[in-house]
Order: C-alpha cells, then sequence, then structure tokens
C-alpha cells in the first residue's frame, strides 16, 4: 500500500479510510473512533476464528486424500466411505425438525418468482444496467435476439416490418396467455370500449393493476406486465390498438458481486467495489459512455407509478431488489493489516463494510431506497458445512452491533457450491436459520470441489459427463427438496444456477424452464435482456405450485458417489480433446484476469461460442487437469503442448483487441505462467481454488 492511516492499531489504505469515514459513517451519524475501535475489536475475536476453520478444512482435505491412497486399486466401498466422513467430522448429524424464521424479507425474494442477475460490482454500467433491469422490452428482446426461431430474420438495417410483425404477433400470443380476455384473441382486438379504468375487456378483472403514465399495467403469477400504448410512436402509430412495447417486469432480484466476477486485489480495487456500492445503495451513482459518436449518462430508473382501479395511487420499484455477494472465508486483502502485521480476512471486511454502507439504505438516507423491510441482503459463498455458516452467522451478529442495527438486520444468501455444504445442507441451514433468504445451486464451483475432494480418488469422467453423474442429479433435488422441507417457500429464494450462453436465447427459452419445473423460485440468467425473456416461464408456471407438487427428497448416498472414470481407456484424439477444451477455457479466462483485471465477460469458447466465464468455470478446468496429470491419463508435455497451441487460438480470438496482449511466444509472459500454475499446482491449491494463485500473478502484473 502506499498511504497508510492508523486507526485503533489497524493499518489501512488512507483513501479507504478516509472513504468511509466521508462517505459513510458520517452520513450516518456515527462516531469514527468508537467504530474504528469497535471494528478492531470484531477483528480481534473473529480473525483467528477465521483461521481455525480454514485450518479444519485442509485438515479434512488431507484425511480424504490418505483415505484414498490407502485405497487405491481396490473397489469403492460407498458404506465404508460414508462411515469414514462420519468419522473424521465430514458428515455431522442431520438437526433436528425445524423451519426457518427469518422476518422483515422483501417480496421480491420470499413470495415472488423471477430472474436474477449476477454483476461485477466493478463495472458501474454494468451495475447500472443490472439494477435497471426490473422492466424489460418484449419487443426488444424478441427484435434483438434468436428467441422467436422461427422469425424471419431482420431484411435490412434498422427496423425490418416483416421481422417486426413476428414480434408484435409473439406479444399478442404472449398476451393471450397471461392476460386472456374475456373472449377473443389480443390479436383480434381492433378498439377498446373506452378510454377510462382498464379499457381492456380482459377476463379476470383482478388482474388489471392500474394505470400508468404509459398504459396499462397488469398482474400474472405475481409478475407485473405493462401494455404501452402510444399512438406517436413508430410502432405504436401503425398497431391497431396503437400498442408500441410490452414491459416485463423481469429481473426481481440482482446480485452485486465482489466475488467470482471480478478481479479485486487491493485497496485500489476494493475501494471502487465499496464505491460502487454506496452509489447503487445511495441511488446517485452514474457512467458516461460514448454510443454512435454521442456521450450518454447511465443513472438508476425511478419507481413506476399507476393509479389503481379505485383512484389510490401506487407505485412500483424500477430496480432490481439488491444483495451484495461478499468473498469468503479463504482470502485476504493487503487494503488493511492486522496489529501483528497480517492482512485482512477479505470476508471480513466485506461484511462490515458492505452492511455499513447499505445501512445508509436501512436508516432512510438513500434516494430511492432498496429494501422496503429495512434489510441487508448479502450472499455469502465457497462456505464449507455448518461450522462455516455458524460463523457467518456470529459475524453478522457483530456486524449489527458495531453498527447499531437490530439482529437479524442483516440476511444471508448461503451458496450450495461446496461439497461439505451439499452434504451437510439442513445443519447448515439451521446455523443462520433466522437470517437465510437464499440457498442456490452452482454446477461450475460444486463439479470443481466434487474434483478436487476426491483428487486422490482415480481420474474424474470428462467434463461433459459429469452433467449426468449421479451426485449431480442428487445434488440439484436435494437443494430445493431439503429447502422446502425446512419452510424456505414463502420466506426465501431456492436458485438454480446461470444460463452462461447469452447469444443463445432459443435455446435458453426452451431449457431454462426445467428450473421452474424443478422448483426454483429464481435462476440465474447473463444479461436484462436474457431476464425479459426468462421472465417468461415465470409467467408460463406457478413455482409455488410447483413445490407443492414435488416429491421425497434424494438420500445422502448417490451425492457421495465419486464421478470416477472407471474401466475407460480413452484414446490419445480423447484425450488431447478434452485437455484442448479445459486449456482453450482457462487461456481465455485468465489472460483477460491477469492482464485487463476483468472478472467476468463473454469468452469464447473452443467452438467460438460466446460463453459467461468466472472464476467457477476456471476451477473446473483447471482441477479437472491437475486430476488427469496426477493419475496419468496425461503427461505434462502433454498438458504444455495443450497450453501452447490454445494460446494461439485464445490470441486469435483476442485479435480484434488493441489493448490484448498475445501469449503465443511469450511464455514468460505473467498471464501464460498464472494458467501454467494453475495447472501443475493445481493439486496444492486449497479446496482447489484458483484465486490464490490469481491475486499473486495480478499483483505481478499491476506492479509492472
Amino acid at each position: 500500500m502506499s498511504d497508510i492511516a492508523t486507526r485503533a492499531g489497524l493499518k489501512i489504505d488512507t483513501k479507504l479510510a478516509e472513504f468511509l469515514e466521508r462517505e459513510v459513517l458520517a452520513p450516518l451519524g456515527r462516531d469514527v473512533d468508537t467504530f474504528w475501535t469497535g471494528f478492531a475489536a470484531l477483528l480481534d475475536r473473529f480473525a483467528p476464528r477465521n483461521a481455525q476453520l480454514l485450518n479444519k478444512r485442509e485438515m479434512l482435505q488431507r484425511q480424504i486424500d490418505s483415505w484414498h491412497r490407502q485405497h487405491k486399486g481396490q473397489p469403492h466401498d460407498a458404506k465404508a466411505y460414508k462411515t469414514f466422513l462420519e468419522e473424521v467430522g465430514y458428515l455431522v448429524p442431520e438437526p433436528g425438525a425445524f423451519v426457518v424464521d427469518t422476518q422483515n424479507v422483501d417480496a421480491e425474494i420470499a413470495t415472488m418468482a423471477g430472474p436474477q442477475l449476477v454483476v461485477p460490482i466493478l463495472n458501474a454500467r454494468f451495475l447500472l444496467n443490472a439494477a435497471n433491469a426490473r422492466w424489460g422490452s418484449l419487443y426488444d428482446a424478441f427484435y434483438g435476439t434468436d428467441a422467436l426461431e422461427d422469425a424471419p430474420a431482420a431484411e435490412q438495417a434498422g427496423y425490418c416490418p416483416v421481422r417486426g410483425a413476428a414480434v408484435i404477433a409473439a406479444g399478442r400470443k404472449f398476451l393471450d396467455e397471461a392476460v386472456p380476455l374475456a373472449s377473443g384473441s389480443w390479436a383480434d382486438l381492433t378498439e377498446f370500449a373506452d378510454g377510462q379504468g382498464c379499457f381492456v375487456p380482459i377476463a379476470d378483472n383482478g388482474q388489471y393493476v392500474g394505470a400508468t403514465a404509459n398504459g396499462r399495467l397488469f398482474k400474472s403469477n405475481g409478475l407485473h406486465i405493462e401494455v404501452v400504448f402510444d399512438a406517436n410512436h413508430p410502432i405504436g402509430r401503425d398497431d391497431p390498438l396503437n400498442i408500441a412495447d410490452i414491459v416485463l417486469e423481469s429481473a426481481l432480484t440482482t446480485i452485486a458481486d465482489c466475488e467470482d466476477s471480478v478481479a479485486a486485489v487491493d485497496a485500489e480495487d476494493k475501494l471502487l467495489a465499496y464505491t460502487n456500492w454506496l452509489g447503487v445503495i445511495r441511488g446517485d451513482l452514474e457512467e458516461s459512455f460514448q454510443k454512435g459518436g454521442k456521450t450518454q449518462t447511465r443513472k438508476l430508473a425511478g419507481d413506476k407509478d399507476f393509479t389503481a382501479p379505485d383512484g389510490a395511487q401506487g407505485s412500483l420499484s424500477g430496480r432490481s431488489l439488491m444483495f451484495v455477494r461478499n468473498v469468503g472465508h479463504l482470502m485476504t486483502n493487503p487494503a488493511i493489516h492486522l496489529p501483528d502485521g497480517s492482512e485482512i480476512p477479505e470476508g471480513i471486511m466485506d461484511a462490515v463494510f458492505t452492511s455499513a454502507i447499505s445501512t445508509i439504505d436501512v436508516e432512510g438516507h438513500a434516494k430511492f431506497g432498496n429494501s422496503r423491510h429495512g434489510s441487508i441482503y448479502i450472499v455469502k459463498p465457497k462456505m464449507h458445512g455448518p461450522e462455516e455458516c455458524g460463523f457467518t452467522n456470529d459475524l453478522f451478529d457483530a456486524v449489527e452491533d458495531l453498527l447499531g442495527l437490530a439482529r437479524h438486520t442483516i440476511k444471508v444468501g448461503v451458496m450450495d457450491e461446496e461439497r461439505r455444504t451439499s452434504a451437510n445442507l439442513a445443519a447448515c441451514i439451521h446455523a443462520v436459520k433466522d437470517r437465510i433468504v437464499f440457498i442456490n445451486t452452482g454446477f461450475l464451483d460444486r463439479t470443481g470441489d466434487e474434483i478436487h475432494t476426491s483428487m486422490q480418488a482415480g481420474p474424474m469422467v470428462r467434463k461433459a459427463e459429469m452433467k449426468s453423474s449421479a451426485w449431480l442429479t442428487a445434488y440439484e433435488a436435494r437443494n430445493v427438496g431439503i429447502g422446502l422441507r425446512h419452510g424456505l417457500s414463502g420466506k426465501a429464494q431456492i436458485g438454480k444456477g446461470m444460463w452462461a450462453a447469452p447469444d443463445l436465447m432459443g435455446q435458453m427459452m426452451r431449457e431454462k424452464i426445467g428450473h421452474l419445473n424443478a422448483g426454483a423460485n429464481t435462476a440465474w440468467v447473463p444479461s436484462p435482456t436474457a431476464a425479459t425473456l426468462h421472465a417468461l416461464h415465470y409467467h408460463q408456471k406457478n413455482v409455488f405450485e410447483v413445490q407443492r407438487g414435488l416429491g421425497d427428497v434424494p438420500g445422502l448416498e448417490p451425492l457421495l458417489a465419486i464421478p470416477l472414470a472407471q474401466g475407460v481407456n480413452w484414446s490419445e484424439e480423447e484425450i488431447r480433446e478434452e485437455l484442448d477444451n479445459n486449456a482453450q477455457g482457462l487461456l481465455g479466462y485468465v489472460v483477460r484476469w491477469i492482464d485487463a483485471g476483468v472478472g467476468c465477460s463473454k469468452v469464447p469458447d473452443i467452438n467460438d461460442v460466446g460463453l459467461m466465464e468466472d472464476r467457477a468455470t476456471l476451477r473446473i478446468s483447471s482441477q479437472h487437469m491437475a486430476n488427469w496429470l496426477l493419475h496419468g491419463v496425461c503427461t505434462a508435455d502433454q498438458v504444455m503442448d495443450s497450453l501452447k497451441r490454445m494460446a494461439a487460438k485464445v490470441d486469435q480470438q483476442n485479435a480484434g483487441d488493441p489493448t490484448y496482449e498475445p501469449m503465443t511466444g511469450n511464455w514468460d509472459g505473467v498471464a501464460f505462467k498464472a494458467a501454467c500454475d494453475l495447472v501443475f499446482k493445481g493439486t496444492d491449491q486449497p479446496s482447489g481454488y484458483t484465486e490464490p494463485l490469481l491475486h499473486q500473478w495480478r499483483l505481478v502484473k499491476k506492479a509492472g
């Protein structure tokens, strides 16, 4: 760090300290000295516990590695394996019957079902786009994507009436399904009876919410639909009803991410993250950029006002309800040093800073307001088992005390993405039962941990085969079933993971409804447009009815099934194909992370299909290559050959970027060396995480 300030024995980056004091504590009326003294005491209490939990992770991993080495060459004994996991404390006893008791939860989380966005907090423009994605144009989403797979392509630049007609027809079809008329079709309407009230002859008048400045507002399965009427609009003037657009309530919630989708390695990066979060919470975040040769400024959207049928005035939020995802327990950050000279645990820093900023909303100092119930929503990732969840619960208690907040003001989302959490999910939920508002599954990180946990057991199946593994099927079903068993329905979100291909919306529309059929009342999408399209699924399915009809929860045994490639003899071509696929994805992500500080972006895969990539994808690729290398499926020379050939592929894919630094021939370059370390040192990385090496090499790059 450059300029250092001292606060209550803590050495803190001066700009970060001044930011918190001037922009956060002062508006809240908090005494600065009291805060820093309390923060130092909190760290003195929780930093050692944090370290102890990380030591326990490593101890358990060593025991599991040893068990697999002792049983090498023997058929896997599932019963003996489970007994071993119980004996070492990896599996803990199930808690007794209980239901969660979280209070003051906003409807977007508790009683509504709809899409969820995750956005890198370091990018203000993306953050604004996501926050404003509460409402989205269905016409734009249909017109600009392949969601209407049978619609004709645009025949000309600008607006194409032929494609536009197909979009309008699809919009009318949606209205017929979501807001049916008393008789006939929206497509056949040419005029309305009068201009007052709803003036649309719908079958169920209870679906009519009121009149907005632009049209009429309806409701279907808890989500709002605004039909926009404008005779002067280029679309509306040629429409028999003057419908200019259909605007859907889309991203009900958004997660501003301090974790897997960002490259935040020092005080400079963390200050930007906290500054952007403050702008969202305070309501004054703005970002200007050039588009079409003109400067545009993006701001947070205002609320959507309406007049109800009885004349009462109402308002709907114009923005997503915001979560903030803190980092997990693993990493430290040089932004603050403790009295013993060690770096601050970054998860503790995030908990204090993001909660302090969010208190501006809780205490009524925000322009718009986020939570209407005075809650702070934090997603906590990468926790291993109920003891770590209990640590987070205790930490949030202490943060509430530090900030003078009522108990359980801070709510928590538990990401079920580590094997020990999946295997003990009921106990994890119980550990945070008075503040939990979210659980979800994440195939990517969960697969990375699956590989690393059983690294010594043998070679794993190919990555594509993981999706049909017994453990994954059990994992997805258990997450929903255990959540429902303990009362999350109506109080919390049960979520599913990301649709990673933002350009394949037609395929998303066919497949992602499966998340609703599985009982998830939210699921991740890669863009505001995808949120609007995915919202259509929630009009088709009442998720809460689906949840009531789900069957029994799978047992623990299939979850513990290790996805080993037994009796497989891959050809040299198959091995090379798998290595190339892993290496290309790994390099395509790492080079942007290390060289440009970009933690999430649309990265072309080996077939040049753009996929939204973050660190979770990298964890799978690096761990899978390390596993095959460890067990002799491939050699170090084969791995290096793939890395070098795929570096050329990635260089070619980035050839249009004038700031890109090619890797080919620059084998001592920081990005390529980082990629190599992730594979060749992969078995030694804690839980297979990529953060330690990424942070190390990014700091080298930033230092020049």
